[in-house]
């Protein structure tokens, strides 16, 4: 009795439609005199069927599969059905108006699959809009569920990574980036080495090595960040800087994008700019109360300028943000310049500086003038006319916040006159201006206490000689609280951050120093009697109350500075 295999037929009667498609396909080719092309022994290239919109190439019938071999050139490789086609025709018009060079071929509908499946691959997550990157709220809860350190992250990825599957490479920036957002880090690294890829994460401050990524992975993950970054996916000998957001539920998560060449890849670093991150009230700065008392006072005032200095890192825009939350209300105009935005305040009239367009924050500053605000905020104080323009609109009304490149608060009068801001009128427009550095705080699930070093006990009572000139007293040098390391903190020892400030306000006697075009230290002694604490001091009290470790100051900041 015969037997029959209905599977085997189904998949022999499949074989030859495809047959005749691609023979019809080839024979069109002629017809057209447009080369023919079977794209099942054609590589495809990621990046490059990433160009359009998936959508728009299903609609058009048109595959973008690879572009030119010089890849500085705008050349692209592309298969269509038909070149007769009224939406084929638009969308290869289009891709020619743009600048690209197209080598078109002729191809059935089943090649095109072959190409479109790489959709797939593009994003396994949910992209609605050109940067936008949608998260499902179920997804991040179970990634986030699973994920407490960074030896979680480390397993996730090496799990995915084993998959080899066609959407593992939106798995692995989905890891890659849940995880992050998880654990709090501030910076994702991804650095090229000439074997494998090292993956890295910034956490209060830190570089941390996640895991080892091999170059073929990282090559598509920098494909997919460059397309939702909005990054040119043919240049990789220069550097780019482009952005996306992450939506989780109703929070909308910034991730800043910056690429660099470098000897074995492009190295990426993606900010993450979450909202979450920089909802800290000044109480919560770890501001010395007496400072505290001062800055609160001076932010209430109408008019005046307010500096705040300190590296890349220190907190500067936190700090800012926090005085712009603090005294905003509805009967005051704020308008602020930066670069970037990078937090949204509500109520806040932010803009983004633009050397493009020519809005600078010299432009930003003169046109912010003309929209009558009460303050105003500029990112950076960076020459001598935004100097001078941020000066005059302290003194004609305005309450203006600012930043400064100097390394501590009394550098900032130097620093302005060396901007070729006049000394007589530093003294009326200038309120205070502030140094500030950040502290990895010691992990409370785990520190514990040593007995300090001689050398660490002869630092501490240096220091603590100042503290008693200005405080009167001292707290007492007991046992100090160090760093040990647990699964909370990731085995750093440290969970969070805590700021250290000074300050000099301009009093009377800094009023008449500046005439005299004084130097940093005289500033420093003419301040003494304000009772401000400057940063060493501050640090010095702050490991003295358990919060940080002499090590962690250490690193921060030059203990030995006279």
């Amino acid at each position: 009795m015969p037997q029959f295999d209905d599977r085997k037929q189904d998949q022999d009667l499949k074989d030859i439609r495809l047959r005749e498609e691609e023979s019809l396909a080839e024979l069109l080719s002629h017809k057209y005199g447009i080369p023919y092309l079977n794209t099942s022994g054609v590589p495809i290239e990621t990046e490059a069927v990433g160009l359009i919109k998936e959508d728009e190439a299903r609609a058009a019938l048109v595959a973008i599969f690879s572009t030119g071999e010089n890849k500085q050139e705008k050349e692209l490789n592309v298969a269509v059905v038909s070149p007769e086609g009224a939406a084929t025709k638009e969308l290869l018009d289009r891709l020619r108006e743009q600048g690209y060079r197209l080598s078109v071929s002729m191809a059935s509908h089943a090649s095109l699959e072959r190409v479109w499946d790489r959709y797939h691959d593009i994003s396994n997550t949910s992209r609605t809009d050109a940067g936008v990157l949608d998260v499902s709220s179920e997804e991040l809860a179970r990634l986030s569920g699973n994920v407490k350190t960074a030896d979680d992250i480390k397993t996730l990825l090496e799990e995915t990574l084993a998959q080899k599957n066609v959407h593992h490479i939106s798995k692995v920036l989905e890891v890659m980036l849940a995880g992050a957002i998880a654990i709090k880090a501030s910076d994702i690294h991804i650095e090229p080495e000439e074997v494998n890829v090292r993956l890295r994460y910034r956490l209060d401050g830190v570089l941390h090595d996640i895991a080892m990524i091999d170059h073929k992975t990282y090559k598509l993950a920098l494909s997919r960040l460059k397309l939702l970054s909005g990054l040119k996916l043919n240049v990789s000998a220069d550097t780019q800087d482009g952005r996306f957001s992450i939506k989780l539920g109703d929070v909308d998560i910034e991730i800043r994008t910056s690429i660099l060449p470098s000897a074995y890849g492009e190295g990426i670093v993606m900010r993450i700019l979450n909202p979450e991150s920089i909802k800290v009230t000044l109480d919560q700065l770890g501001i010395e109360p007496t400072l505290l008392e001062i800055l609160l006072r001076e932010i209430t005032k109408p008019n005046g300028m307010i500096l705040t200095t300190g590296p890349t890192g220190s907190g500067k825009t936190t700090t800012l943000y926090a005085f712009l939350r603090k005294i905003y209300s509805p009967e005051i105009k704020v308008v602020t310049i930066e670069d970037p935005i990078e937090y949204h305040l509500a109520g806040i009239s932010q803009t983004q500086v633009n050397e493009g367009s020519n809005y600078t924050f010299l432009s930003g500053l003169r046109a912010a003038l003309r929209q009558d605000p009460d303050v105003i905020m500029v990112g950076e104080i960076r020459d001598s006319e935004t100097a001078q323009i941020a000066i005059n609109a302290s003194l004609t009304g305005h309450l203006v916040l600012s930043t400064l490149h100097t390394n501590n608060a009394a550098g900032t009068i130097p620093r302005l006159i060396d901007l070729k801001v006049n000394p007589k009128v530093i003294g009326s427009a200038l309120s205070v201006s502030i140094a500030q550095r950040l502290l990895r705080r010691l992990c409370s699930s785990c520190k514990t206490e040593s007995t300090p070093t001689e050398e660490e006990r002869a630092t501490i009572g240096r220091i603590l000689k100042g503290v008693m000139q200005k405080k009167g007293a001292v707290p007492e040098i007991g046992n100090l609280s160090i760093a040990k390391g647990c699964v909370v903190c990731n085995g750093s020892g440290y969970k969070g951050r805590v700021g250290i400030y000074e300050a000099i306000l301009i009093d009377e006697a800094i009023e008449k120093l500046i005439a005299e075009n004084p130097s940093e230290r005289e500033i420093k002694e003419a301040a003494i009697p304000q009772g401000i604490l400057d940063m060493r001091e501050d640090g010095i009290v702050k490991i003295l109350a358990g919060m940080t470790s002499f090590e962690e100051l250490s690193r921060t900041i030059d203990l030995d500075e006279r």
